[in-house]
């Protein structure tokens, strides 16, 4: 594990998009950004650590006339509900921007102008399918269907006006050279591959202007001279909303200059805007030679019991409302904890009481408990050993938990905070599973209290070291847990009893009350949905084709994944796939998807496959299985796991 430094950290989550309250996505993402940036902290790092909401676009304009408010009305008011959050939930944010700040609005125009200058920048006619719900611009061969969006599935808007053009299709090459020399750049790995298989499929020059709407940033003053119908154009939202992580560190601009912190160590962001940062962004900043992130780690998204989250069905969980109910720490623990980073979640309050009550009350606030009673107890709350003796008698013990305590560095470098919690927790099994072993209860009426206060130093080192480590992901928990012992989260602690092993041999504990409580009831009533709203009728449904079970029981449905694909030559609906199944060889599966889907699109892609359906030949091609797909009046869709599954997966 490296030392402590004294050097720079700079992290960002993406600006939040203000078209409504800030739900639990926005809250794991932020959570995710502030753990990062305490962990930095505590390792002796200057931290300048980025957070903010992006406030231009036609759906903002939109948005804000069905309210009857302007947009600078109504972006103020949303924006000032993401930053009341933030502070409410303790985020340790430097600074918070808005894109309708001055001083971001001059690093804009800046930076587009050095980029026309470059000749990167040029004028052009945009003809083309844009969603305005994820304001991205798409081919008809992305599109689902004739006519929907292949992220949000709604219905695209036929554009026709005149645009300025980014030549992406200059960086492609260059692009792809930085991702093969930068193996570790795209968080988790196994996204890597879908950014490079975009890239290669081709990239076509990016529409960065618009003429259909006012609410957005102007062009620099001297394009507007050079050619006064330039005045009708504003910034493409994802080119101003990028431009964020230079203007707060004062590129281009009047402000406090922060540039020493570039380039960014990490850009967190969500799965469905990868494509943005990992892409235009890094064309961008490739266009205005500046240096390049060495992170963009991509989170997934949270359901609701199974489902996805929707404002029209009536699920979508308000991180405020739980955190008011359980309790910020438990909230955060369950966030971090409950999935692996890049994989898809599923909030239930069933799944957090379960956390709450097993990891924090059983395992974590039980041992401190326990160490607290018989300190008090048996030692009047003094404890003091001989430290060479606790070292002989510790060895085992303490070689696990500097072991452990080695490997999470490692974690935090690749976002993998549920790993990192995972190995921390295995130390509350030690030291409750030590007191178990031990019986100091019964050494006690051996005699041997030399031996039990040893045994309690001992748990007291252990909960040291562990809640200075805990202390970025559960902060006013760890720091109560660290006022026992007289210390506080501060790295000059973290750097002596974490990185350097140090030992406290002499402890007088001061007792707190009690941590985590069990939660025995659900805390937050459950809002009806309209999917839970069934008709209450006994009237038997017809089912078309009914089948006994025993026929179901036969039917093999086993996950794959996708490791090549191509066009089958004369035909027109047909893709030749080789699929992984996890058999000694790929199978080869002829799929009707190819007006759905391009060919690289779907490498890499787990699919469901009909693994028992007899082989049978198609335009004298062998095809071994059929690929699930739902199909309705928006096109059609693969059907895929929710998580990442072993390749031959049962699906039952």
């Amino acid at each position: 594990m490296e030392a402590v430094l004294s050097s720079k950290f700079y992290i960002t989550s993406p600006i939040y998009y203000v078209n409504d309250i800030p739900h639990i996505g926005h809250a794991y993402t932020t959570i995710i950004v502030d753990t990062l940036a305490r962990f930095a902290r505590l390792k002796g790092k200057e931290v300048y650590c980025l957070t903010g909401t992006d406030e231009h676009g036609q759906k903002i304009e939109q948005s804000a006339q069905k309210k009857g408010k302007s947009p600078k009305e109504y972006v103020d008011e949303i924006s000032r509900n993401f930053k009341n959050l933030w502070d409410e939930f303790g985020i340790s944010y430097d600074h918070f921007i808005r894109t309708t700040d001055d001083y971001h609005i001059k690093t804009a125009q800046m930076a587009f102008l050095k980029m026309f200058e470059k000749g990167d920048i040029y004028k052009g006619k945009y003809e083309g399918h844009y969603c305005i719900s994820c304001e991205s611009f798409f081919t008809k061969f992305q599109l689902i269907g004739e006519n929907y969006c292949p992220d949000c599935g709604k219905e695209t808007t036929l554009l026709q006006e005149e645009s300025y053009f980014f030549r992406l299709s200059a960086y492609q090459e260059r692009l792809l050279k930085f991702y093969e020399h930068n193996p570790n750049f795209i968080l988790p790995k196994f996204r890597r591959n879908e950014v490079i298989n975009f890239v290669k499929d081709g990239l076509e020059d990016l529409s960065i202007t618009r003429t259909t709407f006012d609410w957005g940033i102007k062009l620099p003053q001297n394009l507007i001279h050079q050619d006064h119908n330039n005045a009708k154009h504003v910034m493409y939202v994802w080119l101003d909303a990028l431009i964020n992580y230079l203007s707060a560190l004062g590129f281009y601009n009047d402000l406090e200059d922060r540039r020493d912190f570039w380039a960014a160590n990490y850009h967190i962001v969500g799965k469905d805007i990868l494509r943005f940062h990992a892409i235009y962004w890094i064309a961008f900043l490739m266009s205005l030679d500046l240096p390049l992130p060495h992170h963009i780690a991509a989170h997934g998204w949270w359901t609701k019991e199974g489902a996805k989250m929707s404002k029209s069905v009536g699920n979508v969980v308000n991180p405020k409302e739980v955190v008011e109910a359980y309790g910020l720490d438990c909230f955060r623990y369950f966030v971090l904890r409950e999935v692996p980073f890049g994989q898809d979640g599923d909030f239930s309050q069933k799944s957090l009481m379960e956390r709450i009550n097993s990891d924090l009350s059983n395992d974590l606030g039980n041992l401190l408990n326990r160490l607290l009673g018989m300190s008090a107890k048996y030692f009047n709350n003094a404890l003091q050993v001989d430290l060479e003796n606790l070292k002989k008698h510790y060895s085992t013990e303490f070689s696990q938990i500097n072991k452990v305590l080695k490997s999470l560095e490692t974690y935090m470098e690749e976002v993998q905070t549920n790993r990192y919690l995972e190995e921390i927790w295995t130390l509350f099994s030690l030291g409750n599973g030590i007191i178990a072993k031990k019986e100091p209860w019964n050494l006690i009426k051996e005699g041997k209290n030399e031996e039990v206060a040893e045994l309690l130093i001992f748990l007291a080192n252990l909960l040291i070291k562990s809640a200075l480590c805990l202390s970025p992901f559960i902060p006013k928990s760890a720091e109560s847990i660290l006022s026992v012992f007289g210390l506080k989260a501060e790295s000059r602690n973290y750097k002596k009893f974490v990185l350097e092993n140090g030992l406290l041999p002499q402890i007088q504990l001061c007792a707190i009350p009690a941590l985590f409580p069990k939660v025995e009831n659900i805390l937050l009533e459950e809002k009806e949905t309209k999917n839970s709203q069934n008709p209450t009728t006994n009237t038997p449904l017809e089912i078309t084709n009914p089948i006994l079970k025993e026929d179901f029981f036969k039917i093999e449905i086993k996950v794959g994944t996708i490791l090549s694909a191509e066009e089958l030559p004369k035909s027109e609906k047909l893709l030749k796939l080789q699929v992984d199944l996890g058999e000694a060889r790929a199978r080869q599966i002829l799929a009707g998807i190819k007006a759905h889907y391009t060919p690289q699109s779907l490498i890499g892609k787990q699919v469901c496959v009909l693994a028992n359906l007899k082989p049978a030949k198609l335009m004298g091609e062998l095809s071994e299985g059929m690929i699930l797909a739902a199909k309705d009046e928006k096109g059609l869709t693969l059907i895929t796991p929710q998580n990442l599954k072993k390749n031959g997966s049962s699906i039952s």
